[in-house]
């Protein structure tokens, strides 16, 4: 009986799970490890034949069913079902995944949004909005590491080894938490716990808890320490040390989903603040008030700056 009544939870937290009713975290919590390590593979093998949805083989039509099943209301599955159903559609998935060698994984955050995901080994990321992170998941074990475009918020399991690539820089850790700002020709590494290592073209240097490094367009490292004891910009606001405009503005950008036209001033002056995530026109007053430039929106979702 406590089989079954196991078995009839799992059901149940598996589809809200795909409902988006529950998180990679929450899900965690609630089942076992083996149990989550199964949930995911089922997930990416229902991503990939969201991908070729328009195949018309009849057993592939068979799990467009359970697709369809999962947007709908959550239902509990009997053992049986849980079984045979589940277990069928990943052993054709992972069919689908030797034909294919499709095993990387791409999540992507939309304007102003941010995911946490929990891989395989425990860890944790938080990424931020506009940003991507690639990993290989079939491979995890043997190679834990993520390519970044953007930013994101690591927090590696104790005795995990990990390894986070960018156009800019690569970092490498051993159970820590640690901050990645990695967009255009900015890059900014900084340690919230544990120990890093930080690997430039150039250089390399080892962070310990609240120190940062930063390179700009290709200028020297700058290296100074921080107090606070993780990113401000998961709790609703972006903040800046001594950047140019240009790096607040794209910012502003990829938080609000608006185009900012900096044509007619020096995007190059150099700003130390914050703005809010809850309110672009607080948002704009606060960057751009400080630095005595006018602002006004000509279309919608586009600024136009100017000089007083």
């Amino acid at each position: 009986m406590k089989t079954k009544e196991l078995h009839n939870e799992n059901d149940s937290f598996l589809a809200q799970w795909l409902e988006g009713k529950l998180s990679d975290i929450e899900l965690k919590k609630l089942v076992s490890e083996s149990d989550y390590k199964s949930f995911l593979k089922i997930r990416k093998g229902l991503e990939v034949y969201d991908d070729l949805e328009g195949s018309t083989n009849a057993s592939f039509a068979k799990i467009q069913d359970h697709i369809s099943n999962k947007k709908g209301k959550v239902r509990n599955l009997n053992a049986n079902h849980w079984f045979i159903g589940i277990a069928a559609s990943v052993v054709l998935f992972f069919g689908l995944f030797t034909i294919l060698g499709n095993d990387i994984v791409t999540i992507e955050t939309n304007y102003g949004e941010q995911k946490t995901i929990a891989l395989l080994d425990g860890s944790e990321v938080i990424i931020n909005s506009k940003s991507t992170i690639t990993f290989d998941e079939n491979n995890w074990e043997n190679d834990r590491t993520i390519t970044l475009n953007g930013e994101a918020y690591f927090k590696v399991k104790k005795g995990s080894t990990f390894k986070v690539l960018t156009e800019n820089g690569d970092v490498q850790v051993l159970g820590t938490q640690f901050n990645v700002n990695s967009v255009s020709d900015l890059f900014e590494v900084v340690c919230f716990e544990g120990k890093v290592s930080v690997q430039t073209n150039a250089e390399d240097y080892i962070l310990l808890p609240t120190n940062t490094v930063r390179r700009i367009n290709g200028n020297a490292i700058e290296k100074w320490d921080i107090s606070e004891s993780n990113p401000s910009w998961i709790n609703g606001e972006s903040s800046f040390k001594s950047v140019p405009l240009k790096y607040v503005i794209s910012a502003l950008e990829s938080q609000y989903n608006i185009k900012i036209n900096s044509d007619t001033i020096n995007n190059t002056i150099i700003f130390t603040g914050s703005f809010t995530h809850e309110s672009l026109n607080t948002a704009l007053k606060t960057v751009f008030k400080s630095l005595q430039i006018q602002y006004f929106e000509k279309e919608k979702g586009n600024i136009y700056l100017s000089v007083k």
